[in-house]
């Protein structure tokens, strides 16, 4: 159509999730996302919504990239566990060691942001960082730890995750944060029995 500018929402969105992620929820304006997304303020709010809205969508489009990649690393889980813990902690590394993506993890950054956040923002995203509790249990019972022990290391687990992306924000190096990851998986390995 003439005269009108056409844009893809996907590529928008990641426009809007990258800047998110680099500056935080509260430290994003409306502005920022006009200039990061190149639409205008009244096409933001028409077609992506308003801020929470936005942000809403973004968290989402993180959350399942992201979860649909530990997701498939922990898809080995019954018959190689620790090799499977593995992969999914080298999804974490691999896009921490990304340089086209910001530090840190959106979700995790947005949890620690919780008390200026709507209540609907901040309820999404302590939803987001249980999923990572639940995948992590629910592989490591299909790996044949009990539900107790399960749930202790997925605990673990991640929490060690979450601090790899708080780490890199720190500027810890990338052999620093696998000696982590190696800490964290000896002590895996000892509850599975070094069965893998």
């Amino acid at each position: 159509m003439a005269g009108k500018k056409q844009f893809d929402i996907a590529t928008a969105l990641d426009a809007a999730m990258i800047q998110f992620w680099r500056a935080g929820y509260a430290d994003t304006s409306v502005d920022d996302l006009s200039r990061t997304t190149g639409l205008n303020r009244s096409s933001i709010y028409s077609s992506l919504g308003d801020k929470d809205t936005l942000f809403l969508r973004c968290l989402e489009r993180y959350s399942t990239r992201y979860g649909d990649k530990y997701d498939a690393a922990l898809s080995g889980a019954v018959d190689r566990p620790l090799a499977a813990a593995r992969a999914f902690f080298d999804v974490t590394l691999e896009r921490i060691a990304d340089p086209g993506l910001p530090d840190g993890c959106l979700v995790a950054q947005t949890v620690m942001a919780s008390p200026v956040l709507s209540a609907a923002v901040a309820a999404r995203a302590r939803e987001a960082i249980g999923f990572q509790h639940t995948r992590l249990r629910d592989a490591l019972k299909a790996g044949r730890l009990h539900d107790e022990a399960a749930d202790s290391y997925a605990a673990h687990l991640a929490a060690v995750n979450q601090s790899l992306a708080v780490m890199s924000r720190a500027g810890t190096s990338t052999e620093q944060l696998r000696a982590v990851v190696d800490v964290a998986l000896g002590a895996l390995a000892q509850g599975l029995g070094a069965r893998d």
